[in-house]
């Protein structure tokens, strides 16, 4: 989803934007959670900024070098939160690429004001600050939309579990053992026979809500 041709700088500006893409993603699942009154992430050390707690080592190379990765799951229990626990657990699932919209529209404010303009090519061994921050707005709106595919693990998967009827929801729980094997044939076996998901399902939303963001 990343694309490829990866150089140094290309590297360093991604390594950067996704420390903090995925820290604060996780980090926004774990403080909802505690929030409405599950103690599961708090106990297990998930409210903290030190991305340590939250990169998965795996995930994080694979996002690098093949566009598709992963960070550590929030682990929650719905059943100690305040409400419905379906409704709950919605919530706590879309708080994390709401974050992510939320920093990539931040991000673009230095544009939107003139400061930079954006750029997605680079060159040498450090990253411009265009294209870091061009990489920094970019990126948080893949995550977003990819997280809001409706296939387990994914976020969108849980909000959509909670929007739902109880029976409708149950039906789909069948799912969840094999969602990352229906991630597998979405992200690189559709592909090959013309049926390319994830460009409408990411690509062109996140491409449209960029220009938005940047003026562009």
């Amino acid at each position: 989803m990343l694309g490829s041709g990866l150089d140094v700088s290309i590297l360093i500006a991604r390594m950067v934007v996704l420390l903090i893409a995925f820290t604060l993603h996780e980090l926004a699942h774990a403080v909802t959670a505690d929030y409405l009154g599950d103690p599961t992430p708090r106990n297990q050390g998930r409210i903290t900024l030190n991305p340590l707690k939250h990169l998965d080592p795996v995930g994080t190379i694979m996002l690098l070098i093949a566009g598709f990765g992963w960070a550590k799951p929030v682990m929650v229990n719905p059943y100690n939160m305040r409400g419905n626990p379906h409704t709950s657990m919605a919530i706590v699932a879309a708080a994390g690429p709401t974050t992510n919209v939320i920093l990539a529209a931040l991000g673009s404010i230095v544009f939107q004001i003139g400061l930079l303009y954006p750029t997605f090519t680079s060159s040498g061994t450090l990253p411009s600050p265009a294209f870091m921050m061009t990489e920094f707005v970019w990126i948080n709106l893949i995550l977003a939309f990819f997280n809001l595919i409706p296939v387990p693990p994914l976020d969108g998967y849980r909000i959509l579990m909670g929007l739902l009827p109880g029976d409708m929801g149950m039906h789909l729980r069948g799912l969840e053992r094999y969602g990352f094997m229906i991630l597998i044939v979405l992200i690189f076996f559709l592909p090959m026979i013309g049926i390319d998901v994830l460009n409408y399902a990411v690509m062109l939303p996140a491409a449209a809500t960029f220009r938005a963001f940047v003026g562009a």
